[in-house]
């Protein structure tokens, strides 16, 4: 060490006495430094499109369009407004099977017995019946693909042991989700005052099916299902006349309207359609068509950062390490009118000072995109590695210079 002026010397030695009575006094089971802040990965819309390509006029009482791939929402209308979700309901129905089937307190093979209550279910069904078991496989493709309630009162028995106690598992994942204007009162979707939703939170829910179970997800996708010697369609329209819709779930009641989630994977890219209350079944697969295009058509979306990759340094102060490598722990897209992507500008804010210990995943700064000088989104920035506390000499040394600093 470069030998130090007298002041240094005695700020030196004071910093050590600091550090010292730190370490002694400071409460137990509370580390030292900052701790990682939780942020919210949550984007806002995308910019308007470029002229010329206007969002389209949607013939329904409430509509939202997404891309999955980035999280943005590219146009709605009423999104908050609460609706009857008819089937949609089925899409948290089978968000906690699958959740089952993964953790396999339930497997495809087992057999299930029909109680008389999914038996005489109303409305679509599937026609179990009491005398004939059915395996969960079966169910499940009935619930998807067929949209039998009968099915899906049929599962959440399974899974909860009756259909009230699967309706307590559907609100609690729903409030995990974040979907704050949304409440089931039952496994498939029949009609009654408290149970509601809005465009926003189905569109929610339909992308953390497509995230958190892709190994489930094919079975959105497949045209007709036969059982028991019936042989039904899948209702989603597009699956037949768009080659990139792979799904996802429609619904009908009177107190509904017409509804359908339509999901479509151009390439790497995802774009998801939620129309609420269109006034036919050909009216609800036209408009989300409409939606989907327009979604493809008026808009990029464009990788910015790898999940893992270093992306810039941040000075450490009292670490063991001078500083720390930091980026993401997941891909980050961004959603832009197409064309546009020469024209971002990207800035970085590191929080300083950093004082270590560090922990791996804790943010440790913020980036900041904008389109044309208006803010876009930002991400926060995380340490890729940990940097514990420095000895206490180099500890006390950077009290100094801190001192100096600031």
């Amino acid at each position: 060490m470069p030998k130090l002026p007298s002041l240094s010397r005695r700020a030196l030695l004071a910093a050590v006495a600091l550090v010292v009575a730190t370490s002694i006094t400071a409460p137990s089971g509370i580390a030292a430094g900052p701790a990682a802040t939780p942020a919210s990965t949550a984007l806002p819309s995308a910019p308007p499109p470029p002229p010329g390509i206007p969002a389209p006029t949607v013939a329904a009482a409430a509509h939202l369009l997404v891309d999955v791939t980035s999280g943005q929402i590219l146009t709605s209308a009423h999104a908050d407004e609460r609706r009857d979700p008819a089937s949609l309901t089925k899409l948290m129905t089978a968000y906690i099977v699958f959740g089952a089937l993964r953790a396999k307190t339930i497997v495809p093979s087992q057999m299930v017995n029909v109680s008389q209550r999914a038996w005489k279910a109303e409305g679509s069904r599937m026609f179990i019946e009491p005398r004939r078991a059915v395996s969960v496989d079966e169910l499940v493709k009935g619930m998807i693909v067929q949209s039998g309630n009968d099915a899906s009162i049929a599962l959440a028995e399974l899974v909860a042991g009756s259909e009230e106690a699967f309706v307590v598992k559907m609100n609690a994942e729903a409030a995990r989700l974040g979907m704050t204007e949304t409440h089931y009162t039952n496994a498939t979707g029949l009609a009654d005052p408290q149970h509601y939703t809005t465009a926003g939170d189905q569109a929610k829910i339909a992308v953390a099916v497509i995230r958190d179970y892709p190994e489930f997800y094919p079975v959105y996708s497949q045209k007709e299902f036969r059982y028991n010697n019936i042989t039904q369609p899948n209702r989603n329209r597009l699956l037949w006349t768009d080659p990139y819709v792979d799904g996802m779930k429609t619904g009908h009641t009177e107190a509904a309207g017409w509804c359908l989630i339509a999901t479509a994977l151009r390439g790497d890219r995802r774009v998801l359609a939620v129309i609420l209350g269109a006034a036919s079944d050909a009216a609800r697969a036209s408009e989300a068509q409409k939606l989907l295009n327009w979604g493809f058509q008026a808009f990029d979306t464009v990788q910015l950062y790898q999940s893992g990759k270093q992306v810039t340094t941040i000075k450490v102060w009292k670490g063991t390490l001078p500083e720390v490598p930091a980026g993401f722990l997941a891909d980050r897209y961004l959603t832009l009118p197409k064309g546009k992507g020469d024209k971002l500008t990207v800035t970085m804010q590191a929080q300083e000072p950093l004082v270590a210990p560090v922990a791996r995943a804790q943010r440790v700064g913020t980036v900041k995109i904008a389109l044309e000088d208006k803010p876009m989104a930002e991400f926060p920035l995380i340490a890729l590695e940990e940097v514990p506390l420095a000895s206490l000499f180099g500890r006390a040394w950077d009290t100094v210079r801190l001192w100096f600093k600031h």
